[in-house]
C-alpha cells in the first residue's frame, strides 16, 4: 500500500519556523515530482512548492524566500522548511507525488494542520 504521511504541523506564533515532513512508503518516489500544497478554510487547495528529482525547485510567490522544499531519497522523505510564518499561512498542508511526471499528482497525504497566531 502506497502512503504519504505528513507530520510536523502545529500551533506557532507569527515569525516562528516549522519543518513539515512527508514520509513515503510502499514505493520509492526518488524519480517522482514531489509537491507541497495547502488549503485554508473556505479556499481552494494551492500548490506551494515543487521539487523535481533532478534537484530543481519551484515556489509560489506567496512563500518564495520563506519556504524551502527538500527531499532525502535514501529515506524516502520530503520536507518543507517554513520560516517567518505569517497568520495567512494557516492551513492544512499536504504532501503529494506526481509519479508519472505528467503534471498530475496521483498520490496524496492526509494533511497536517499549521496554525499561525498573530
Amino acid at each position: 500500500q502506497v502512503q504519504l504521511v505528513e507530520s510536523g504541523g502545529g500551533l506557532v506564533q507569527a515569525g516562528d519556523s516549522l519543518r513539515l515532513s512527508c514520509a513515503a512508503s510502499g514505493r520509492t518516489f526518488s524519480n517522482s515530482v514531489m509537491g507541497w500544497f495547502r488549503q485554508a478554510p473556505g479556499k481552494e487547495r494551492k500548490l506551494l512548492a515543487t521539487n523535481w528529482s533532478g534537484g530543481a525547485s519551484w515556489y509560489a510567490d506567496s512563500v518564495k524566500g520563506r519556504f524551502t522544499i527538500s527531499r532525502d531519497n535514501a529515506k524516502n522523505m520530503v520536507y518543507l522548511q517554513m520560516n517567518s510564518l505569517k497568520p495567512e499561512d494557516t492551513a492544512v498542508y499536504y504532501c503529494a507525488a506526481d509519479s508519472t511526471g505528467m503534471g498530475t499528482y496521483d498520490y496524496w497525504g492526509q494533511g497536517t494542520q499549521v496554525t499561525v497566531s498573530s
